[in-house]
């Protein structure tokens, strides 16, 4: 049976009209028996016969719409007792004994109750008729608004879908002594998840990874204003503080009421690494977990403060930074990734642990960024592979 019930997402008058209609089709069989029993029913008996064959009726309509595929669980039994009670309808109520002979009077009264039989019927068949009508014209007109509606919405998030494939940042970009790496995966065709890469002066590196709040259209929305934040900020300042201050700013306050995790790193060239965080998860360092401060997400009110954290990217060393969405993996038995499996694969290659994530039950976007500070004779491998520039 499918979960969705059918007549909690139509509207109610459609519903209203649509019972109506079944109702009055299908009571026309009271005075299609009548006609056979050739007036002879019982006015009581009749007029209830009529009402009980409409509202059987409703009923099987009700149920087998809900029950889809397993209409016969309520069917049956309905079946049954409208056969019991007509039958009993039948022994309480007998038809009036049939007339040897016909006079003027008895043709008179039959010609009445069977001219009243026929134009019931035709009555019922047309008042059926034109709610079943109403409800064709109603519900296809509801049909194509939603379909309108849904092209509208599935060309918004093709236009999203493509801005956030412009603002993640190139995978092939190359980034002098380090190797980075860098995996995105939405849960949903637009995702909350952000992060940037961006060489500074000096042959350093500005990483900034996030996470917005929800999902979808909204998120995506946010997701390419603080990205946009984040490239503005980044002309005139490396600072991971200034940067996540000047994106609170721009949430805190705002009707919509979004706010963020984030963590911002600067990693120069020597390998030091400056590092502050606004809620996010730490990230790990060769397989260990980076100790930060706390501190409130972005665009919460009273937050702002934020406290920076330094130590070294040895030559070698790997720096992983995650979205919640690998530890929040799920799978079929409610069990999550979590933080110690997230750890245990925090020194493998991103596509890798993003894979793992995907496969153990993804529930919400995905973001994986490495950093591996190169060696010193695998930086001057890199730098010789390096195509040499046309002369201007």
């Amino acid at each position: 049976m499918d979960a969705v019930n059918p007549w909690r997402t139509t509207p109610r008058k459609s519903v209203v009209v649509f019972l109506l209609a079944v109702f009055f089709v299908f009571a026309t069989f009271g005075f299609a028996n009548d006609i056979i029993d050739m007036g002879r029913q019982p006015p009581l008996r009749f007029a209830v016969a009529v009402v009980l064959s409409g509202l059987f009726a409703v009923s099987y309509a009700v149920t087998g719409v809900s029950l889809r595929g397993q209409f016969w669980k309520a069917f049956l039994p309905l079946f049954a007792l409208q056969f019991v009670i007509m039958g009993l309808l039948a022994n309480w109520l007998p038809d009036a004994p049939q007339p040897a002979q016909l006079g003027a009077p008895e043709i008179a009264r039959l010609h009445g109750r069977l001219t009243f039989d026929g134009l019931a019927t035709v009555a019922g068949i047309f008042l059926g008729y034109a709610g079943f009508i109403y409800v064709f014209i109603s519900e296809g007109r509801r049909h194509i608004r939603a379909h309108t509606e849904m092209a509208r919405l599935e060309g918004e998030m093709a236009a999203a879908r493509e801005v956030q494939q412009v603002i993640v940042p190139d995978q092939g970009e190359s980034f002098p002594g380090f190797a980075v790496e860098s995996v995105y995966q939405p849960a949903q065709q637009v995702g909350g998840d952000f992060f940037q890469i961006l060489p500074v002066g000096g042959g350093g590196l500005l990483i900034v990874v996030g996470d917005v709040a929800g999902k979808g259209l909204p998120a995506a929305m946010l997701v390419s204003m603080l990205v946009g934040s984040i490239r503005a900020t980044a002309e005139y300042t490396y600072d991971p503080v200034v940067i996540l201050r000047k994106l609170h700013d721009r949430l805190v306050g705002r009707t919509f009421g979004g706010f963020a995790t984030a963590l911002a790193a600067h990693i120069a060239s020597d390998g030091h690494v400056t590092i502050a965080n606004a809620g996010h998860l730490s990230p790990y360092l060769d397989g260990r977990e980076i100790e930060l401060a706390g501190a409130l997400p972005l665009g919460v009110e009273g937050g702002g403060q934020y406290e920076t954290a330094s130590f070294e990217l040895g030559r070698g060393s790997r720096l992983t930074f995650y979205s919640d969405g690998v530890v929040e993996a799920q799978n079929q038995k409610g069990e999550l990734f979590g933080f110690d499996h997230a750890k245990a694969i925090s020194t493998e290659p991103a596509a890798a642990i993003v894979d793992a994530a995907v496969r153990f039950g993804q529930s919400d976007d995905i973001t994986v960024v490495t950093i591996k500070r190169l060696m010193a004779s695998e930086a001057s491998a890199a730098w010789r592979d390096e195509p040499v520039p046309a002369p201007a």
